[in-house]
């Protein structure tokens, strides 16, 4: 592949910026034939599908952020003299060709491919037909972008393909590919996983997890549990499942007053069984699976656990190893704790929604990554590349 200079890529991405700005109109008028044709029946979906001028705004500046970082590629890794001669350079590489494959959100479309395109990766997108008219005016703008600074339009593609069409792609590729990056629910990933040829790098679902220990400030848990619940149930790194322990002081009256505030936030409560013997009017979860789920909507299951020992092995057990949080002034516990729950990102005191390539200072974000290959957590422009190994010799043998 040919590696391009750091001037041409923000040359490009320079163009994007005052396209994206120039089109402002057509984009929104593009993305309101997606939404009329779009039933309402996934509010979460639905959410994510629109665009309006504050997204917009945050399309370009992901854009001017990227712009403005140092290039990843060519870096130097690790450089070795070996006793043989052998001059050893490790040193980052672009991927080569990655394709994303993601549901309703447009904005993917502008971060996924300045990322990319930024670490010299060329990149297929395959959104969902729900956003079909939305990222076509988006990848038309990347086409003209590039175009516009000698580039063939090929660096950034649309991929226009139904569910069987996709599926034979991914077993049999008409073109190269070296990475696969799906966006979306566990029957998406499954899917790729399923049938794809390459490397799949998972983006998974939310269903986090906070825990209240004994040793909570109680003002300070309301506060991180109404934001990660509240601030944005369409996230993936929304609230799902709170476990209180038992031994809490004033045990009860905690789970009628997180009761008397979620329900006054307009969010469905459900629980376990032990915590319906103080919350008698929820209804009980239908059954264990309910613990995996992720509900992107303003819903949350409530259960009692007996430990912080239980809430770690119940949320390594039903997580999507995204994000968890424990609620605790012991400093020691906490840690404890982050050291033995499997997720990519664990939280003391603080809310889930940091979860976020901007948030965590990465910058603009590809993905959240709950695989521990070769990257977990924000996918961000640095974790674009892979590395590669420079020797170079003068007749050496082995």
């Amino acid at each position: 592949m040919k590696f391009l200079d750091t001037d041409k890529k923000n040359n490009v991405l320079q163009s994007m910026i005052d396209i994206i700005d120039k089109k402002r109109d057509e984009i929104l008028e593009e993305n309101k034939k997606d939404l009329d044709a779009f039933e309402r029946d996934d509010q979460a979906l639905y959410d994510r599908l629109v665009v309006d001028q504050d997204k917009i705004d945050g399309m370009i500046t992901a854009i001017r952020q990227v712009k403005g970082q140092e290039d990843p590629v060519g870096k130097k890794i690790s450089e070795l003299k070996l006793e043989n001669g052998l001059e050893v350079i490790n040193k980052t590489d672009p991927f080569g060709t990655i394709m994303i494959i993601y549901e309703s959100r447009p904005d993917v479309t502008i971060e996924a491919a300045v990322l990319a395109f930024k670490a010299n990766n060329k990149i297929l997108l395959k959104g969902g037909r729900e956003a079909y008219h939305s990222n076509k005016v988006l990848v038309k703008c990347w086409h003209e972008a590039l175009e516009a600074n000698g580039l063939d339009k090929d660096w950034i593609k649309m991929l226009e393909m139904n569910r069987e069409e996709t599926q034979e792609f991914l077993r049999n590729p008409t073109e190269k590919l070296d990475l696969i990056v799906p966006r979306g629910g566990e029957r998406l990933i499954d899917f790729v996983k399923q049938h794809a040829k390459c490397a799949v790098l998972i983006s998974g679902r939310g269903n986090n997890f906070m825990y209240i220990s004994p040793q909570a400030d109680w003002a300070k848990t309301i506060t991180v549990m109404l934001n990660a619940k509240t601030d944005k149930t369409s996230a993936c790194n929304a609230l799902d499942n709170i476990l209180i322990d038992r031994n809490i002081e004033a045990y009860e009256e905690k789970l009628k007053d997180l009761d008397a505030v979620l329900t006054k936030a307009g969010v469905e409560i459900i629980v376990d069984e032990k915590t319906k013997s103080v919350l008698s009017d929820k209804e009980v979860m239908e059954n264990e699976d309910v613990w995996k789920e992720e509900f992107l909507a303003m819903k949350i299951l409530i259960g009692t656990v007996e430990s912080k020992e239980e809430a770690i092995e119940k949320i390594n057990e039903h997580s999507g190893k995204h994000s968890s949080i424990i609620m605790t002034e012991d400093k020691n516990e906490a840690l404890m704790f982050m050291e033995q729950i499997d997720s990519a990102a664990v939280y003391q005191n603080a809310s889930s929604r940091f979860t976020d390539g901007g948030a965590m200072g990465v910058g603009a974000e590809l993905a959240i990554s709950t695989d521990k290959l070769h990257h977990r957590g924000p996918l961000g422009l640095k974790q674009l590349t892979t590395n590669k190994y420079y020797v170079f010799g003068d007749g050496q043998v082995r």
